[in-house]
């Protein structure tokens, strides 16, 4: 079981690393101006602490090696602090502009000629979906790995 559950995880944070390389090459261009303005639009504020979102997904990985749980737990730990919170302050954050959007059919801010809040939006379900489901197979592996620790001191 352990084994299935690291490689689902591991698949978690291969997506999760796609939509990270994403956000930093959108945040790259944004700043360094390399496309106009109109192109690509400046990043959101909740974009810049949910590149930390990285340090969870390493420390998951750290800890498979050697089933190592002390690396697990702060990886779920830090899984809330870095990459939840700030897409629930993302969601929040991007809401005045999408209720704009769909009020009054006007968006301020583009991304490829597409409205940008639509966009991060998609971004922003995609993302609190695979760290959901992170967080959910490492509960289980966690349980998993106390299960099989648990038998080890009783023999």
């Amino acid at each position: 079981m352990s084994v299935t559950l690291k490689s689902e995880i591991k698949k978690l944070i291969y997506v999760h690393l796609v939509i990270w390389l994403l956000l930093v090459a959108k945040m790259s261009v944004g700043h360094l101006r390399l496309l106009s303005h109109d192109q690509v639009a400046m990043p959101y504020q909740w974009e810049y602490p949910y590149l930390l979102s990285i340090v969870p997904s390493l420390l998951g990985l750290l800890s498979f090696p050697r089933n190592n749980i002390s690396y697990l737990v702060l990886s779920m730990i830090s899984m809330g602090l870095f990459s939840i919170a700030p897409l629930i302050y993302g969601s929040m954050e991007m809401f005045p502009a999408a209720q704009q959007l769909y009020r009054h059919g006007k968006a301020y801010r583009f991304l490829f000629g597409f409205s940008a809040v639509s966009v991060m939006y998609l971004v922003l379900v995609l993302a609190v979906q695979v760290h959901a489901w992170q967080l959910y197979y490492s509960k289980k592996l966690l349980d998993s790995w106390f299960t099989s620790t648990q038998e080890k001191k009783r023999k």
